[in-house]
């Protein structure tokens, strides 16, 4: 796994992927290609039971780099969509992970770089950090169909138009985010959730990211019957045979790390 502009650490089951590409994390051609390369390994690595996401230095991610995005819009054929596929797998390859994504937003989160806080599973930010989507005001267009799946319309729409920057008590106290605490405490209240998540069967885990994700776009009794036959799934697992025995015991439950 390439450490370059990415960081990976592995500790008690729980990946931290810390964004290091100074000053400000933007999303150069190089960085999404290293961030999708680290998801996609994290995705296949037995004992990864939850991934921490956040960002070295003042801010979470600025989004896109405008001087390399300049330079694609002016290079050769197909270089335009080739860059647009980056951009969309960048966040989808969070999204369909099979471990939850916890994001550790540290500082401002803009444009494509709220798009990574978005496409996690949960948001834990500082209450130095900011969510803006500020292409309104620099040629571009981006970030509104996954704010939408989020934010509710009037937020959404305020900040794609005016490119407002929200600050990160506001969305928690609109019940937006999980946590908004001091710098200090971060990364220890997004290593607890994370530490939490990964105390549970890595079966289960997988399963609930499963129907998660497959459940938001479909009807109700569609996504229920999905899962309920989930459910089946699990019951034959090893796993649900070790969390009953240990709840009839009173002990904790002690899983494997198969995939």
């Amino acid at each position: 796994m390439r450490n370059d502009l990415i960081k990976t650490e592995i500790t008690d089951h729980v990946a931290v992927v810390t964004m290091d590409a100074p000053p400000v994390n933007a999303q150069s051609r190089g960085f999404m290609e290293e961030l999708i390369e680290v998801f996609d390994e994290l995705n296949e690595t037995p004992g990864v039971r939850c991934v921490v996401l956040t960002g070295n230095g003042k801010c979470f991610s600025a989004g896109a780099d405008i001087k390399s995005r300049a330079k694609v819009a002016d290079g050769v054929a197909g270089d335009t969509y080739r860059h647009l596929r980056r951009a969309r797998e960048v966040g989808f390859v969070i999204m369909e992970m099979n471990v939850p994504v916890i994001a550790a937003v540290n500082g401002p989160a803009l444009g494509a770089g709220m798009g990574l806080a978005i496409c996690s599973d949960m948001i834990v930010a500082s209450t130095n950090a900011v969510f803006g989507l500020p292409e309104i005001d620099i040629g571009l267009m981006g970030g509104v169909r996954h704010t939408m799946r989020v934010f509710p319309m009037s937020l959404t729409r305020r900040m794609v138009l005016t490119g407002w920057r929200v600050p990160a008590a506001e969305l928690y106290r609109r019940g937006l985010i999980e946590a908004c605490v001091e710098p200090e405490a971060l990364m220890d209240t997004a290593m607890e959730l994370a530490r939490n998540i990964a105390s549970k069967s890595p079966a289960a885990i997988r399963l609930a990211k499963r129907a998660l994700n497959t459940v938001e776009t479909m009807g109700l009794k569609d996504g229920y019957r999905f899962e309920q036959n989930l459910t089946v799934e699990m019951t034959r697992h090893p796993d649900s045979k070790e969390a009953m025995r240990a709840f009839m015991e009173k002990r904790p439950a002690v899983f494997g790390d198969e995939l």
